[in-house]
Order: structure tokens, then C-alpha cells, then sequence
């Protein structure tokens, strides 16, 4: 069985490692993220991650076992995703400041005809930010490719005042429902992991 992560996020792939599911291979689905219609956060990225996973189904073939997420920023229902510019940047991050919003991860996995799709979300509060530190994290770039314009595991841990469920969902990957899911699959991380499976 080849175990296929479909994406290119670095931070995903460093968490898949971490649950010990190794070896596996990147493949990037390469599919069109805009699904044409206003979903609510928890429809759409369930949506988006099980299309990825098709993508990447077709090009591997039935017999791998392919892993695909989506993860978007949600404040008071509206969905932030991946800032196009600077502006775009600043204003997600003015909205933030200060509020709690919540960041949803869907994730599909894809064995042969088994399929599972599930979503988690957790919750994040930022501490009130002042307009030149916004500037300042901006001109770092770090900002550019995450969605909510920051990234937790980064510089962008300076504004999180709280969080409430699982951190690496913010990250990208929630970690805990998807060993869950490959559990149910009868893929084991933990026995994976230990050399037993």
C-alpha cells in the first residue's frame, strides 16, 4: 500500500510525520479551491479536501491510501482563506484582533472504495493588535500562504491569546480525529509507529 499526502503544505507533511505515518508521498491535487456556491466553513472544506483526494486518486490509482485536508479561517460565520496582497492581509488581520474565531479543517481519506470525510474546528481568540505589528508581521511574508493571513506555529503565536480544541488543527491537520479515522481503516499510527504494523 503507498500512502499519498495530497498537498503541498510543508506543515502538513511535518505532522504526518510526527503520527508516525511514514513512508508516504506528496502529490500536489492540484484542483480549483472556488466550488461556485457560499458554503457554511464545515460543508466547504469537507467539500474541497474530498475533491482533493479524488484528484489525487485518479493519477495513483484505487490501491493508495491518499490523506487530503482544507482548512479555512471563519470569523462570525465569514470565511477568511489565504490573503491575495498585503491589503488583503492587513484587513484580516485588523478583523481578528481582538475577537475569537475559529479555524475549520476538513479531512478525506481514500483507500480503494473506502472513504471516510470528517471536519474539526477549534476555537482562537487574539489579543487586541496594534496596526504597526500587524505591519511588521506582514513584511515577514509569513502571512501570504495561510489562511486568516497567519500561522500559529509561527511568529503568528504572538497575537493568540487562547485557543480551545486542538491546536494542530490550526496548523492544518487535526491530528487526533485523523489517527482516529485511519484507526477505523485499520491503519494503526500508533502500532505503525512502534514497529508492530
Amino acid at each position: 500500500m503507498e500512502l499519498i499526502l495530497a498537498s503541498q503544505s510543508p506543515r502538513r507533511r511535518e505532522l504526518l510525520e510526527r503520527m508516525g505515518i511514514r513512508p508516504f508521498r506528496v502529490c500536489s491535487p492540484g484542483v480549483d479551491e472556488d466550488l461556485g456556491e457560499e458554503l457554511p466553513p464545515a460543508e466547504l472544506v469537507c467539500r474541497l479536501s474530498t475533491r482533493k483526494a479524488e484528484a489525487v486518486q485518479a493519477k495513483a490509482g484505487p490501491d493508495a491510501l491518499i490523506i487530503a485536508a482544507d482548512t479555512v479561517v471563519a470569523l462570525d460565520g465569514a470565511i477568511l482563506g489565504k490573503p491575495r496582497d498585503e491589503r488583503e492581509a492587513f484587513k484580516m488581520l485588523s478583523a481578528l484582533s481582538g475577537c475569537r474565531h475559529q479555524v475549520y479543517t476538513g479531512v478525506t481519506v481514500l483507500w480503494g472504495s473506502r472513504r471516510r470525510t470528517e471536519h474539526e474546528v477549534t476555537d482562537v481568540t487574539f489579543r487586541a493588535l496594534e496596526e504597526g505589528e500587524i505591519e511588521d508581521y506582514i513584511s515577514t511574508k509569513e502571512p501570504m500562504d495561510k489562511a486568516g493571513a497567519y500561522g500559529i506555529q509561527g511568529l503568528g503565536a504572538l497575537f493568540v491569546e487562547g485557543i480551545q480544541g486542538d491546536y494542530y488543527n490550526v496548523m492544518g491537520l487535526p491530528v487526533c480525529r485523523l489517527g482516529r479515522m485511519l484507526d477505523g481503516l485499520g491503519l494503526h499510527c500508533m502500532r505503525r509507529a512502534a514497529g508492530r504494523g
